[in-house]
């Protein structure tokens, strides 16, 4: 408590003057339930304040009815709850002579006659998680009628946002608002926050410039018209800045180090109070405990602050965060018996949490921004979308210095694994055409389901993990990227696997659904071969599997290339379905990517001829099909007595 005490002192010391301070015609503090809740000039709680606010009795602020959820020198961002039916015209209760809306409100809207702008938070994923989002289903909200989005993406670097775009839409309903913080660089960055339910407004004061000396005067302007002014103190001073207000006092520099050696100067003490005892402690013993204390809270709140990050650029969607000492207790502390495996960035451990379930832990190598968008980039995505086949997110962490994500785990490994022979002895063809069907359905639901699209731009066989019964499940979301309809070039170098890549998105950095396409050719011909997609010990023209392939295939060479483990088990259905997969991934594997087929096409075409099958009860998954059933591989190590290992646990690796 003592120490508390002394970490809070000096903050209460140096804000005493403005907290208590109340002019004649502003009161700066609002006083409720015994508690006291001061604000800066020019807010206050009395009808002679320039910004006038309400405090509950509870101490919340509001600004009219709104609740006020931050107040910053140039900034009040306040909460508006999903309704129904809110008028539209509420939104010019925001609009004011002291505030109005910024450019980084999405207008989320009801009942409009017209389309409007799209914003960066496609409505279809909002609408599609209400109940996620715990937001009310309007009775009008139905797959025929959606919510309108607005937006102000004008050029320019004007701070508030223009309404003139809406005055045709004739929108009945305000239902909420989004605040968006974009990456400056690009609209398609990862790098995003998003605060829901939420309305950010900017603010000034009337009048000529009235500064105070240490602070610099910024003109307000809506459009061409200046509407007034803001007060903000100088680097080394703090304070509100105005003239009227308190001014701009100097920031204290004054460490333990620097007293020691005699440059702060004076013998000044500090007196606290506690439960009415006066305890005098010398400056320095006092500073040096405010430097530790301070010192760890700001790792905390750097710690907070990435959490923070990472939560709103899931878009709120409950993505759970798991503390650093709950993972690491799961994998005992991430112990090498219980890794799974090491891809490009990171190592992945099987680990059992408290609902005795074991999952997959990712801990990132990479721990600069690189590595923090893509795991930004990998949550956010994988929050959005839903889809059987697609690996389940279960949560994150960062805590320590440590980037980790949490994945349902995958016991039976990856789609490579089984092609290389690195796990088992080979899977029949009845299941390499189910796996290949099934992940052609997931991309396909990526590339059509969603609106924008979503490109894995990563699709490869050591990303198509196998659960219990060999159901395949993609992952590895950290390269993926929004399709934006309104663009199809990116300005980055190509990033992916070699021998993967799409040769026209490597010469021309040209991004589109067609490029997971030619990927998804790839990991056909592999289920086919069993053959690596990049061998330096085969002779030139075959080093890649992708150049091998549409030799053999434009050749009518298919039989040349087929897994030897498939032809000792080969009957009529499985040569001629062998085959018409090879002429599928002959056309995916096209160099100009307007001739593939889409993934659409892919997936139903692969449905079809999986169906073909003459007696399709006996396409299951069958012990015949394996040496060893699911049922086996999974109680070989499910139980309490026996821990997971490299040679019992399946590479989950995401690469």
């Amino acid at each position: 408590m003592f120490l508390h005490f002394l970490l809070i002192y000096p903050i209460l010391l140096t804000t005493s003057s403005s907290s208590t301070h109340t002019r004649a015609n502003c009161n700066h503090v609002c006083k409720q339930t015994n508690h006291e809740f001061p604000v800066r000039y020019p807010f206050g709680f009395s009808d002679g304040c320039k910004i006038r606010l309400n405090c509950s009795t509870t101490g919340e602020l509001h600004i009219n009815k709104h609740r006020v959820v931050n107040l910053t020198s140039d900034h009040i961002l306040i909460n508006l709850p999903a309704n129904c039916t809110r008028p539209f015209d509420e939104i010019y209760q925001l609009r004011t002579k002291n505030y109005d809306l910024t450019k980084r409100n999405e207008l989320l809207l009801n009942k409009c006659n017209e389309m409007v702008n799209n914003c960066v938070v496609p409505t279809s994923l909002i609408e599609g998680h209400l109940t996620r989002f715990k937001l009310p289903k309007c009775g009008s909200m139905n797959r025929s009628l959606s919510l309108a989005c607005y937006s102000d993406d004008s050029p320019g670097e004007a701070e508030f946002m223009n309404l003139t775009g809406l005055k045709n839409a004739g929108c009945k309903d305000l239902y909420s608002s989004i605040t968006v913080d974009l990456d400056t660089n690009s609209r398609n960055s990862s790098s995003v926050s998003m605060r829901f339910q939420s309305v950010e407004l900017g603010w000034w004061i009337e009048g000529d410039c009235d500064c105070h000396r240490k602070a610099v005067c910024k003109d307000v302007k809506i459009g061409d018209e200046r509407v007034g002014y803001r007060c903000n103190c100088v680097e080394g001073y703090d304070g509100d800045g105005f003239g009227e207000g308190d001014g701009c006092r100097r920031v204290s520099k004054c460490t333990a180090s620097k007293y020691m050696s005699g440059d702060c100067g004076g013998t000044t003490r500090v007196v606290v109070l506690i439960g009415g005892i006066i305890v005098g402690a010398s400056l320095v013993s006092t500073i040096v405990l405010i430097c530790y204390c301070i010192r760890k809270r700001t790792n905390l709140r750097k710690q907070k602050s990435a959490k923070r990050l990472l939560s709103e650029a899931t878009g709120s969607l409950n993505v759970p965060f798991y503390p650093y000492k709950e993972l690491s207790r799961a994998t005992s502390d991430f112990s090498e018996k219980q890794r799974l495996g090491i891809g490009a960035y990171g190592t992945v451990y099987a680990g059992k949490l408290g609902n005795h379930e074991w999952v997959a832990i990712k801990k990132i190598r990479h721990k600069e921004t690189h590595g923090i968008n893509q795991v930004m980039n990998e949550i956010k995505l994988l929050s959005s979308v839903s889809h059987p086949n697609l690996v389940q997110l279960l949560g994150f962490c960062i805590e320590e210095g440590e980037q980790i994500l949490v994945y349902e785990f995958m016991p039976n490994g990856t789609l490579s694994q089984h092609l290389q022979r690195e796990r088992g002895n080979g899977l029949s063809w009845s299941i390499r055409l189910t796996i290949a069907t099934e992940t052609a359905q997931a991309i396909a639901y990526l590339h059509s389901a969603m609106n924008p699209p979503i490109y894995h731009r990563d699709v490869k066989s050591s990303n198509i993990l196998l659960d219990y019964s060999y159901r395949s499940k993609v992952a590895d979301f950290g390269l993926s990227r929004l399709g934006m309809l309104d663009e199809s070039h990116i300005s980055t170098a190509p990033q992916g696997t070699p021998g993967y890549v799409d040769p026209q998105y490597h010469q021309n950095f040209y991004l589109s659904d067609k490029s997971d396409v030619y990927s998804f050719g790839v990991v056909l011909v592999e289920i086919i071969t069993a053959l690596k997609v990049v061998d330096l010990t085969r002779q030139n023209s075959e080093v890649n599997l992708a150049a091998l392939a549409t030799d053999k295939i434009g050749k009518g060479c298919v039989d040349e290339m087929i897994d030897p483990f498939l032809e000792a088990k080969m009957d009529t259905w499985t040569i001629s379905s062998i085959h018409k997969v090879a002429e599928l991934a002959f056309r995916c594997l096209a160099f100009h990517g307007d001739v593939r087929p889409s993934m659409t096409e892919v997936a139903d075409e692969l449905e079809q001829i999986r169906l073909s099958r003459w007696a399709p009860k006996t396409d299951s998954y069958t012990t015949q099909d394996q040496d060893s059933s699911p049922v086996t591989v999974q109680e070989g190590w499910l139980s309490e007595q026996s821990s997971p290992s490299t040679s019992s646990l399946l590479s989950n690796v995401v690469q």
